[in-house]
């Protein structure tokens, strides 16, 4: 085991690591950090400028070799084209850092949702007998935990969408951590298909699912895409949600619009402010239109929607919030 300064050896049971990187590279940080962390948050660093930087902070038990982090972190910017990020790297008193760490994350509160994870339990019962909707989610290894913009820009969309609508069939295309398919199943109480492409995020899915009892209505697949059988036997849908990142939105286009019903609607998100034209143009392309568009720091969340018939104009003034 190396120790933060020297490389020798410390007695330490769990040490903290550090970077800071931009919010688009998160992921990818924090699985060159450590696969099975003990903890990890990421948040945002307010005013980091125009180029938006997030905090990792990840405890991970020992032994830790720093040389070893050093390179996995080398050679993730190298991928990534960036600078490779300093590492803070620290060994940590004897304490249950686990758990003051999770004490340490706050709740998320977009719209009626209350997405907590199990350290807020008895805040969530609170909420819940005042009308929210609590979702208690630990995230793990795959992204999505509600704390991010793009998934908070999601859940108030959904909140909005249930005030004026049912959905029947929905898809979280790319669910993470499984907040946007709980998040639905628990709104409209119906099947809701889920997919990622990572198979631990897919495993994580289904544990929030069963934790939150929700596992007969919320089933994770791992999917690229709709290759899946189960994706294209439950189309179409009346409403297909998608927070990936703005280059895989775009290449999707033309699979969502196939697999999406007459009158449905597309929540985007994972996309920065400066793409926006961009992601709307793929889905235009495809008899698509805009309804809504969500701003949250740097970052969109697009309602759009296919009209029910052809010849159908589309509204040509979409409403903004």
């Amino acid at each position: 085991m190396n120790s933060s300064g020297s490389g020798g050896a410390n007695t330490a049971d769990v040490w903290r690591a550090r970077v800071v990187v931009p919010g688009l590279a998160v992921p990818a940080f924090e699985e060159a950090l450590s696969a099975e962390p003990l903890a990890c948050s990421s948040f945002e660093i307010p005013d980091s400028g125009p180029d938006i930087q997030w905090s990792i902070e990840m405890l991970l038990p020992c032994p830790v070799d720093r040389v070893e982090l050093e390179t996995r972190l080398a050679e993730t910017a190298a991928g990534l084209n960036l600078p490779t990020p300093p590492l803070g790297l620290e060994p940590l008193p004897d304490r249950d850092w686990v758990t003051a760490s999770l004490r340490a994350l706050p709740p998320v509160e977009a719209g009626r949702f209350f997405v907590h994870g199990a350290h807020d339990r008895g805040r969530a019962r609170g909420r819940a007998r005042g009308g929210a909707i609590a979702l208690e989610v630990e995230a793990g290894r795959a992204f999505g935990n509600g704390k991010h913009e793009t998934t908070y820009g999601c859940l108030l969309a959904l909140d909005h969408l249930a005030k004026v609508r049912r959905f029947n069939r929905p898809l979280d295309l790319g669910c993470g951590a499984g907040v946007l398919a709980l998040a639905m199943a628990r709104l409209w109480r119906v099947e809701v298909t889920a997919s990622d492409i990572d198979p631990w995020a897919v495993a994580v899915a289904k544990a929030n699912a069963r934790l939150n009892h929700l596992h007969g209505f919320v089933r994770p697949v791992r999917s690229d895409g709709f290759a899946h059988p189960a994706l294209s036997n439950n189309a179409p849908y009346d409403l297909i949600v998608a927070n990936i990142l703005a280059r895989p939105l775009q290449r999707l286009a033309p699979a969502i619009a196939a697999h999406l019903a007459p009158g449905g609607r597309v929540i985007l998100s994972g996309l920065l402010a400066k793409q926006d034209a961009q992601v709307r143009a793929a889905y235009l392309s495809q008899g698509l239109h805009l309804l809504r568009r969500r701003r949250l720091g740097e970052w969109l969340t697009l309602e759009l929607a296919r009209r029910r018939r052809e010849g159908c104009s589309p509204n040509p003034h979409p409403v903004r919030a």
